[in-house]
């Protein structure tokens, strides 16, 4: 018998939109922050601790299941899809040739290069 799951209509709503809005797999997603979080200093022990944030939390929503979801990942989902629709609405003129705002959106998991 299978088992019914219910979530809050509030998570549905956030958990859709995040989705819609992170456009990249969670592979490219920590692929990116990895490149951006490489410099002159060598990676620690644990490579994953030195991701840039809100990207490492965004990654770790990615990897949850939606009814695993607590408090925080929910507001971690509510300020990625507000980040990605504000960097969205001050679009430069240069558009996706400006890498400083493609880059930005790439840290919140959103490749404006990427068909929808």
């Amino acid at each position: 018998m299978a088992r019914e799951t219910r979530t809050d209509p509030e998570v549905e709503t956030i958990w859709q939109d995040f989705h819609e809005h992170v456009n990249v797999t969670s592979e490219q997603l920590r692929s990116w922050l990895l490149t951006r979080g490489s410099g002159e200093e060598t990676f620690p022990a644990d490579p994953d601790l030195a991701l840039p944030e809100p990207g490492r939390q965004i990654l770790a929503v990615l990897g949850k299941r939606k009814v695993d979801l607590t408090r925080v990942d929910i507001d971690v989902m509510r300020a990625a899809v507000e980040g990605i629709d504000a960097l969205l609405d001050e679009r430069p003129p240069r558009g996706n040739a400006e890498d400083q705002w493609r880059h930005a959106l790439l840290d919140l998991g959103h490749d404006p290069l990427r068909e929808r």
